[in-house]
């Protein structure tokens, strides 16, 4: 899995996972494109932006700065092999029938039209350039729905059937497209809000990155449209 002359862009990338899939690419040589929503988020966790480093703060839910984001890329990189799209997040809600206009607007937004945006931004200059990888995070939870997570399941089912979308619209263009379902990922946020769980049973975010590495790798060239359940204990 060796990305050396190659450029990933990552969404959500100040966030735990994000920090973990960056190193990951990085220890594999790849030009980064770190996006996330403020500068001084992205310079807290990877300091100032250099010859293989882009730092790009983005408001992911306004088009023309995705569109802008990814001409900077392209101004430093000239080209786009890998999307990494792991913005997004989750929300307790209530029963379906109680559930406010908010929430659901908040978790459409956060984990499918922010992928939405990326993919029309980066899809056109695979295309152009003769391929590409795009590997998004859905969730274990959106196989199946579950109470009071209502808004949350249908969002990350959309990760996952837009996922297979692309996929089908694609693979004849050399550009694969998959995701990842993770179940609970051991952050510390997860730890203090679940300080009663073990999470010796949750995915580590190092773990989780090195799947995503594989599907954006060459080795991962047959896969198309899969939907992977990343856990770690039962």
């Amino acid at each position: 899995m060796d990305f050396q002359n190659r450029t990933v862009v990552i969404t959500g990338a100040a966030g735990n996972l994000g920090r973990a899939v960056a190193e990951a690419f990085a220890q594999r040589g790849a030009n980064l494109v770190l996006v996330d929503l403020k500068q001084d988020a992205l310079e807290k966790v990877f300091g100032p932006g250099n010859a293989k480093r882009l730092l790009a703060p983005t408001n992911l839910l306004e088009q023309a700065q995705v569109d802008a984001a990814v001409q900077k890329a392209i101004g430093q990189f000239q080209r786009i092999d890998v999307l990494a799209n792991l913005a997004g997040g989750f929300r307790m809600g209530e029963p379906v029938h109680s559930t406010q206009d908010a929430t659901w607007n908040f978790l459409l937004d956060l984990n499918a039209r922010t992928l939405l945006h990326a993919v029309r931004a980066v899809v056109p200059r695979m295309l152009a350039q003769g391929g590409g990888k795009i590997v998004n995070v859905g969730a274990f939870a959106a196989q199946k729905g579950a109470a009071q997570m209502g808004a949350y399941v249908a969002a990350k089912s959309a990760v996952i059937r837009l996922t297979e979308t692309l996929a089908a619209e694609l693979r004849e263009k050399n550009i694969n497209v998959n995701c990842v379902l993770p179940t609970i990922i051991d952050t510390p946020e997860n730890r203090s809000s679940m300080p009663g769980a073990d999470p010796a049973r949750w995915v580590a975010p190092a773990d989780l990155a090195n799947v995503i590495a594989f599907l954006a790798s060459d080795a991962a060239r047959a896969i198309h449209g899969a939907a992977l359940p990343v856990s770690a204990l039962s």
